[in-house]
Protein backbone atom coordinates (compact mmCIF):
# COMPACT_ATOMS: atom_id res chain seq x y z
CA UNK A 1 0.00 0.00 0.00
CA UNK A 2 1.70 3.60 -1.04
CA UNK A 3 1.53 5.91 1.45
CA UNK A 4 0.07 9.06 1.45
CA UNK A 5 0.65 12.74 1.77
CA UNK A 6 -0.92 15.93 2.23
CA UNK A 7 0.25 18.99 0.61
CA UNK A 8 0.04 21.98 2.39
CA UNK A 9 -2.41 22.89 4.99
CA UNK A 10 -5.43 22.80 2.88
CA UNK A 11 -3.87 20.73 -0.13
CA UNK A 12 -4.64 17.94 -1.60
CA UNK A 13 -3.81 13.95 -0.72
CA UNK A 14 -0.99 12.23 -2.93
CA UNK A 15 1.29 9.26 -2.78
CA UNK A 16 4.76 9.60 -0.95
CA UNK A 17 6.42 8.77 -3.94
CA UNK A 18 5.78 10.92 -6.98
CA UNK A 19 6.67 10.32 -10.84
CA UNK A 20 8.77 12.64 -12.61
CA UNK A 21 8.55 12.00 -16.44
CA UNK A 22 11.32 14.22 -17.83
CA UNK A 23 13.70 11.64 -18.48
CA UNK A 24 11.03 10.10 -20.42
CA UNK A 25 11.58 12.45 -23.16
CA UNK A 26 14.89 14.27 -22.84
CA UNK A 27 18.27 13.97 -21.29
CA UNK A 28 18.72 10.46 -19.96
CA UNK A 29 19.06 8.82 -23.59
CA UNK A 30 17.35 7.53 -26.37
CA UNK A 31 13.06 8.04 -25.72
CA UNK A 32 10.84 4.83 -25.72
CA UNK A 33 7.39 6.12 -26.03
CA UNK A 34 5.53 2.67 -25.27
CA UNK A 35 7.85 1.75 -22.89
CA UNK A 36 7.35 5.46 -21.42
CA UNK A 37 3.60 5.05 -20.93
CA UNK A 38 3.56 1.54 -19.96
CA UNK A 39 5.62 2.79 -16.71
CA UNK A 40 3.27 5.70 -15.89
CA UNK A 41 0.47 3.45 -16.36
CA UNK A 42 2.00 0.87 -13.96
CA UNK A 43 2.93 3.41 -11.43
CA UNK A 44 -0.59 4.61 -11.36
CA UNK A 45 -1.83 0.90 -10.59
CA UNK A 46 0.79 0.52 -7.74
CA UNK A 47 -1.19 4.11 -6.22
CA UNK A 48 1.59 6.46 -7.70
CA UNK A 49 -0.92 9.65 -8.18
CA UNK A 50 1.56 12.39 -8.67
CA UNK A 51 2.68 12.64 -12.43
CA UNK A 52 5.04 15.59 -12.52
CA UNK A 53 6.09 16.98 -15.94
CA UNK A 54 6.82 20.61 -17.59
CA UNK A 55 6.70 22.51 -20.62
CA UNK A 56 10.30 22.69 -21.00
CA UNK A 57 10.76 18.60 -21.33
CA UNK A 58 11.38 18.95 -25.08
CA UNK A 59 9.27 21.65 -25.71
CA UNK A 60 6.24 19.97 -24.71
CA UNK A 61 6.66 16.72 -25.93
CA UNK A 62 6.71 15.22 -22.64
CA UNK A 63 3.25 16.81 -21.89
CA UNK A 64 2.06 15.11 -25.12
CA UNK A 65 3.37 11.59 -23.85
CA UNK A 66 1.87 12.11 -20.08
CA UNK A 67 -1.44 12.82 -22.43
CA UNK A 68 -1.02 9.60 -24.33
CA UNK A 69 -0.46 7.82 -20.85
CA UNK A 70 -3.17 8.95 -18.24
CA UNK A 71 -5.98 8.93 -20.99
CA UNK A 72 -8.96 7.04 -19.52
CA UNK A 73 -6.89 7.65 -15.87
CA UNK A 74 -7.25 11.26 -14.98
CA UNK A 75 -9.03 10.63 -12.26
CA UNK A 76 -6.95 8.81 -10.78
CA UNK A 77 -3.69 11.44 -10.68
CA UNK A 78 -2.90 14.96 -9.69
CA UNK A 79 -1.28 16.02 -12.74
CA UNK A 80 1.54 18.80 -12.25
CA UNK A 81 3.75 20.80 -14.62
CA UNK A 82 5.42 23.63 -14.71
CA UNK A 83 6.43 26.95 -16.77
CA UNK A 84 8.79 29.84 -17.26
CA UNK A 85 12.19 27.76 -17.72
CA UNK A 86 12.88 28.61 -21.28
CA UNK A 87 16.63 28.09 -21.33
CA UNK A 88 15.90 24.13 -20.70
CA UNK A 89 12.57 24.96 -22.96
CA UNK A 90 14.86 26.08 -26.06
CA UNK A 91 12.52 28.90 -27.22
CA UNK A 92 12.81 32.39 -27.11
CA UNK A 93 9.82 35.10 -26.43
CA UNK A 94 8.88 38.01 -28.36
CA UNK A 95 10.74 41.34 -27.11
CA UNK A 96 9.43 42.08 -23.60
CA UNK A 97 8.02 38.95 -22.55
CA UNK A 98 10.19 36.91 -19.91
CA UNK A 99 9.46 33.33 -18.69
CA UNK A 100 7.52 34.97 -15.11
CA UNK A 101 6.17 38.04 -17.26
CA UNK A 102 2.18 37.93 -16.03
CA UNK A 103 1.48 38.00 -19.60
CA UNK A 104 3.39 34.76 -20.73
CA UNK A 105 1.68 32.46 -17.67
CA UNK A 106 -1.57 32.40 -19.08
CA UNK A 107 -0.31 31.82 -22.33
CA UNK A 108 1.89 28.65 -21.34
CA UNK A 109 -0.88 27.66 -19.11
CA UNK A 110 -2.72 27.25 -22.15
CA UNK A 111 -0.95 25.66 -24.37
CA UNK A 112 0.06 23.36 -21.61
CA UNK A 113 -4.02 22.60 -20.86
CA UNK A 114 -4.12 21.44 -25.21
CA UNK A 115 -0.88 19.30 -24.94
CA UNK A 116 -2.29 17.58 -21.91
CA UNK A 117 -5.49 17.14 -23.15
CA UNK A 118 -7.06 18.60 -19.63
CA UNK A 119 -9.30 20.65 -18.68
CA UNK A 120 -7.54 21.80 -15.91
CA UNK A 121 -4.09 21.36 -14.18
CA UNK A 122 -3.94 19.84 -10.65
CA UNK A 123 -0.51 21.78 -9.54
CA UNK A 124 0.81 23.86 -11.64
CA UNK A 125 4.74 25.61 -11.20
CA UNK A 126 6.84 28.13 -11.92
CA UNK A 127 10.08 25.86 -13.16
CA UNK A 128 12.53 29.21 -12.33
CA UNK A 129 11.75 32.12 -10.97
CA UNK A 130 12.54 35.24 -13.32
CA UNK A 131 15.04 37.18 -12.43
CA UNK A 132 13.07 40.19 -14.44
CA UNK A 133 9.80 40.15 -12.70
CA UNK A 134 8.81 40.47 -9.19
CA UNK A 135 7.72 37.57 -8.29
CA UNK A 136 4.30 39.31 -7.05
CA UNK A 137 3.33 39.30 -10.41
CA UNK A 138 3.92 36.41 -11.41
CA UNK A 139 2.20 34.79 -8.44
CA UNK A 140 -0.62 37.07 -9.23
CA UNK A 141 -0.86 36.26 -12.48
CA UNK A 142 -0.91 32.34 -11.43
CA UNK A 143 -3.28 33.63 -8.91
CA UNK A 144 -5.69 34.48 -11.99
CA UNK A 145 -5.66 30.42 -13.30
CA UNK A 146 -6.89 29.46 -10.32
CA UNK A 147 -9.34 31.99 -10.00
CA UNK A 148 -10.28 30.85 -13.52
CA UNK A 149 -10.64 27.24 -12.90
CA UNK A 150 -7.54 25.92 -14.98
CA UNK A 151 -5.13 25.50 -11.95
CA UNK A 152 -6.00 24.20 -8.76
CA UNK A 153 -2.77 24.60 -6.78
CA UNK A 154 0.81 26.49 -7.69
CA UNK A 155 4.12 25.64 -6.92
CA UNK A 156 7.28 27.63 -6.88
CA UNK A 157 10.64 25.75 -7.86
CA UNK A 158 13.99 26.31 -6.72
CA UNK A 159 12.74 29.80 -4.77
CA UNK A 160 14.40 31.03 -1.94
CA UNK A 161 13.08 31.51 1.87
CA UNK A 162 12.82 35.51 1.04
CA UNK A 163 10.86 34.63 -2.49
CA UNK A 164 8.54 31.81 -0.86
CA UNK A 165 7.01 34.38 1.76
CA UNK A 166 6.70 37.22 -0.76
CA UNK A 167 4.85 34.94 -3.16
CA UNK A 168 2.71 34.07 0.10
CA UNK A 169 1.35 37.09 0.72
CA UNK A 170 -0.06 37.08 -2.66
CA UNK A 171 -1.31 33.85 -3.42
CA UNK A 172 -2.41 32.83 0.72
CA UNK A 173 -4.33 30.06 1.82
CA UNK A 174 -8.26 30.81 2.74
CA UNK A 175 -11.00 28.73 4.75
CA UNK A 176 -13.76 27.55 2.82
CA UNK A 177 -12.15 27.62 -0.62
CA UNK A 178 -10.60 24.44 -1.47
CA UNK A 179 -9.42 26.06 -4.74
CA UNK A 180 -6.59 28.19 -2.86
CA UNK A 181 -3.63 26.28 -2.90
CA UNK A 182 -0.93 24.86 -1.19
CA UNK A 183 3.11 25.34 -2.48
CA UNK A 184 5.58 23.12 -3.19
CA UNK A 185 9.20 24.01 -2.99
CA UNK A 186 11.26 21.93 -5.55
CA UNK A 187 14.67 21.80 -3.56
CA UNK A 188 17.84 20.07 -5.13
CA UNK A 189 21.60 19.50 -3.54
CA UNK A 190 22.83 23.01 -5.22
CA UNK A 191 22.90 25.06 -2.46
CA UNK A 192 22.48 23.01 0.82
CA UNK A 193 21.83 26.10 3.59
CA UNK A 194 19.04 27.76 1.12
CA UNK A 195 17.58 24.18 0.92
CA UNK A 196 17.42 24.39 4.92
CA UNK A 197 16.49 28.37 5.19
CA UNK A 198 13.28 27.24 2.41
CA UNK A 199 12.25 24.44 4.48
CA UNK A 200 11.76 26.63 7.23
CA UNK A 201 10.24 29.59 5.05
CA UNK A 202 7.32 26.75 4.39
CA UNK A 203 6.77 25.43 7.83
CA UNK A 204 6.19 29.38 8.66
CA UNK A 205 3.35 29.17 5.76
CA UNK A 206 2.18 26.32 6.13
CA UNK A 207 3.35 24.79 2.44
CA UNK A 208 4.76 21.88 1.43
CA UNK A 209 8.29 20.63 0.25
CA UNK A 210 8.27 18.40 -2.84
CA UNK A 211 12.30 17.34 -3.62
CA UNK A 212 13.20 15.63 -6.91
CA UNK A 213 16.00 13.28 -7.80
CA UNK A 214 16.68 12.79 -4.32
CA UNK A 215 17.97 8.94 -4.71
CA UNK A 216 20.17 10.62 -7.57
CA UNK A 217 21.47 13.00 -5.33
CA UNK A 218 22.10 10.74 -2.52
CA UNK A 219 19.93 12.98 0.11
CA UNK A 220 17.56 11.05 3.11
CA UNK A 221 14.38 11.27 3.71
CA UNK A 222 13.28 11.92 7.06
CA UNK A 223 9.35 12.46 8.43
CA UNK A 224 8.81 16.16 10.21
CA UNK A 225 5.47 16.18 11.50
CA UNK A 226 5.06 19.78 11.16
CA UNK A 227 6.36 20.58 7.45
CA UNK A 228 5.30 16.92 5.53
CA UNK A 229 7.65 14.98 4.25
CA UNK A 230 11.14 17.06 3.66
CA UNK A 231 14.64 15.12 1.97
CA UNK A 232 17.89 16.65 3.01
CA UNK A 233 20.90 15.77 2.98
CA UNK A 234 21.58 13.05 6.75
CA UNK A 235 24.44 15.86 7.20
CA UNK A 236 21.85 18.75 7.90
CA UNK A 237 18.99 16.59 9.79
CA UNK A 238 20.75 18.91 13.40
CA UNK A 239 19.69 22.51 11.48
CA UNK A 240 16.19 20.54 10.53
CA UNK A 241 15.98 19.43 14.38
CA UNK A 242 17.09 23.10 15.01
CA UNK A 243 13.71 24.54 12.61
CA UNK A 244 11.53 22.01 14.57
CA UNK A 245 12.24 23.45 17.93
CA UNK A 246 10.97 26.54 17.16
Amino acid sequence: MMEQRKLGKNGPTVSAVGLGCMGMSVSYGEPNDEESIATIRRAIEIGVNLIVTSDAYGNGVNEELIARAIMGRRQKILLATKFGNLGLQGVRLPSGLSGGHPDYVPQACNASLKRLGVDVIDLYGLHRVDPAVPIEDTVGAMKKLVEQGKVRYLALSEAGPRTLRRAHQVHRSRPLRPSIPCGAEMLSKRSLQPAVNSVSATWLTHLSVAVFSPRRSRTLTCCCSKIGVVTIPGSMQRILDAILRC
